[in-house]
């Protein structure tokens, strides 16, 4: 596990004499968020995140994930896509039709008719939608990578998620979720629930951008795709719980670890709109 920083004589001899650049290049992801440099995120927030502690006592809260919950790499990539502004109940129906179509291959869900695939899609919400982005990511597969997913997935983490965001429909949040889940690579997926407890216990300011909150996890933690993976799990489960629009403060795991005044009175009103660009 990650280890803070005890010493504050030592840290600051380091940080301060010839070995700062060795401290900078190796020991920055290992240690907590504010102990060497403040991400943006940081900038509007009271005081740096406790990371390592929040994983703990959300993982002693509700155990192992087991994330994402698709068969496939092809099955996670549409599941990223058609869960853009939806609940996962209505993508599993939607994953369901696919299935019974035996349209969930690269094949079919690319020469398909448009409308055919809305309606296998159609409860997912946003059919005619999200079809038009499945067929963008199937052509994206199909005409740059022979139509093998594989060899998109292959790709090192900045080149595919770049390869990603330049596809029509798909965001940072849609993207990162298919580098993490269905490539395996090491980024951190930030979504709303994220957004709402950060912000709530001031360790993120209103106005941090997706990807200023993608960093403090990634400049505070190990690059492991596992624990990043549990990780983004488990706050899901936070924001479904305890974190919700009206949280549940009182019944919380995190309760303890910092929370603005105002929000516990606030309710839902002391988060900004926090919809991702998908």
């Amino acid at each position: 596990m990650v280890h803070r920083v005890k010493s504050s004589l030592l840290y600051l001899c380091v940080l301060s004499g010839p070995l700062r650049p060795l401290w900078l290049k190796f020991c920055t992801p290992y240690a907590y968020c504010g102990c060497v440099t403040n991400p943006p995120a940081m900038k509007e927030a009271h005081h740096a995140p406790p990371l390592e502690a929040v994983y703990r006592a959300l993982l002693r809260e509700f155990g192992p994930q087991h994330w994402w919950p698709g068969r496939t790499r092809l099955e996670i990539c549409v599941g990223a896509i058609l869960t853009q502004n939806t609940a996962w109940t209505n993508v599993e129906h939607a994953i369901r039709n696919l299935r019974r179509a035996r349209a969930l291959n690269l094949t079919t869900l690319h020469t398909a008719s448009l409308p055919q695939l809305a309606e296998w899609i159609r409860p997912a919400g946003c059919f005619n939608v999200k079809a038009r982005r499945l067929r963008a990511f199937t052509g994206l597969v199909a005409d740059r990578f022979g139509g093998s997913l594989d060899k998109l997935l292959a790709l090192p983490a900045a080149e595919l998620r770049a390869t990603l965001l330049a596809v029509h429909g798909i965001g940072p949040e849609t993207a990162d979720s298919m580098v993490l889940y269905a490539a395996g690579q090491p980024v951190f997926v930030v979504d709303a629930y994220a957004r709402r407890f950060l912000h709530r216990h001031g360790w993120v300011g209103a106005r941090a951008t997706y990807d200023e909150v993608a960093e403090l996890f990634t400049a505070c933690l190990p690059p492991d795709a596992q624990l990043f993976n549990e990780y983004h799990a488990l706050i899901v489960a936070l924001g479904k719980t305890f974190c919700r629009p009206r949280p549940l403060c009182d019944k919380c795991p995190l309760t303890g670890m910092g929370m603005r005044p105002e929000a516990k009175a606030e309710g839902g009103s002391c988060r900004r709109n926090v919809a991702m660009v998908c």
